[in-house]
C-alpha cells in the first residue's frame, strides 16, 4: 500500500472516530427522533454527525462528491471519479433503542469501487477498517473472513428464520447491516443476505471490509456492486465466505428474480 493511501485512510477512521464519538456521547440521553417516511426514523444525531461528516470528509478531498443517507441527493457527484458514500449511523433503530447495533459508515468510492472503508461501532468498541489490496482490520488486528464450505450450518445474522432456510443456524444480529456484514469478515457469521432494494451508503464501507478479509460480496443476483449510480441503490447483498457463495445464489436467486419481477 502507497504510503499516501495510508495516510488517508489514517485520516477516514480519524475523522469518523470523531463522528462516532459524538454518536456515543448522546447514546441513551434525551434527542429528538421521527420518521422520516413510515418505518424509516431518524434523530438529531443523525443530522449531526452527518454535518460533521460531510465538513470534515470535504475538507480532506475537496474534489470528491457526496453521497449520504441523510443529505439531499445532488446530481452533480456523477462527475466526480471519487465520491464519499456515507451513512451517519448505521443501524439508527438499535440507537434509538439504546442497543449497541449501530455504526458510523464511511466509504470512499473511486470509479465505481469502495477503495477505503471504515465502520467505527463505539458502543461495540469495534473499529472495522479497510484499503482496497491491502486487506481489513478490527480494531487493528488483520481480519480473515469465513473459510465455510457447508452451505448446510451456516450461520446467519437474523432473528428468525423462514422455514426453507431452517437448516441455517441463527447468531446475534445487530440492527446495522453493515455490521452483519462484517460479521463475516469476523468468522463470527457465514452468511449475510437481503432481498430488498437497498441503498449504497449502507454497504459501502462493509462490502470492502468483507472483500479484504477474504469474504465474497455480490446483489442478490450474484452480480458485482457498482457505487455512485444515479440510481445509488441496489437489490440485495449477498455475503458469505466464498465456499457457500453459490449455493446462497442458488437458495436466493428465484426468490430475488420473483420480487423484482426477472
Amino acid at each position: 500500500m502507497a504510503d499516501n493511501a495510508a495516510g488517508l485512510a489514517d485520516a477516514v477512521a480519524a475523522i469518523t472516530r470523531e463522528a462516532a464519538s459524538l454518536a456515543q456521547a448522546r447514546f441513551r440521553t434525551d434527542f429528538a427522533r421521527w420518521e422520516k417516511s413510515p418505518g424509516e426514523p431518524v434523530c438529531e444525531i443523525d443530522l449531526a454527525v452527518d454535518t460533521l461528516l460531510r465538513t470534515r470528509l470535504s475538507a480532506l478531498l475537496p474534489d470528491a462528491g457526496w453521497l449520504s443517507e441523510e443529505t439531499a441527493d445532488h446530481p452533480d457527484r456523477l462527475e466526480r471519479e471519487r465520491i464519499w458514500v456515507v451513512d451517519p449511523i448505521d443501524g439508527t433503530r438499535d440507537y434509538i433503542r439504546g442497543r449497541p447495533g449501530w455504526a458510523v459508515s464511511v466509504a470512499l468510492v473511486d470509479q465505481g469501487r469502495p477503495v477505503i472503508g471504515v465502520l467505527d461501532a463505539p458502543a461495540r468498541n469495534e473499529v472495522w477498517c479497510a484499503v482496497a489490496g491491502s486487506g481489513a482490520t478490527l480494531n487493528g488486528n488483520p481480519l480473515t473472513a469465513s473459510t465455510r464450505q457447508d452451505f448446510a450450518g451456516a450461520r446467519v445474522p437474523t432473528d428468525a428464520l423462514p422455514k426453507t432456510d431452517r437448516d441455517l443456524t441463527t447468531v446475534e444480529k445487530p440492527n446495522s447491516i453493515a455490521l452483519r456484514m462484517a460479521m463475516v469478515a469476523d468468522d463470527r457469521a457465514d452468511l449475510v443476505a437481503t432481498l430488498r432494494w437497498g441503498n449504497e451508503w449502507d454497504i459501502a464501507a462493509a462490502v470492502l471490509i468483507a472483500a479484504e478479509a477474504g469474504g465474497c460480496v455480490t446483489d442478490a443476483l450474484g452480480a458485482q456492486l457498482v457505487f455512485n449510480k444515479p440510481d445509488p441503490r441496489a437489490f440485495g447483498v449477498i455475503t458469505s465466505s466464498r465456499g457457500i457463495h453459490d449455493a446462497a445464489i442458488a437458495r436466493l436467486s428465484n426468490r430475488a428474480r420473483a420480487i423484482i419481477g426477472r
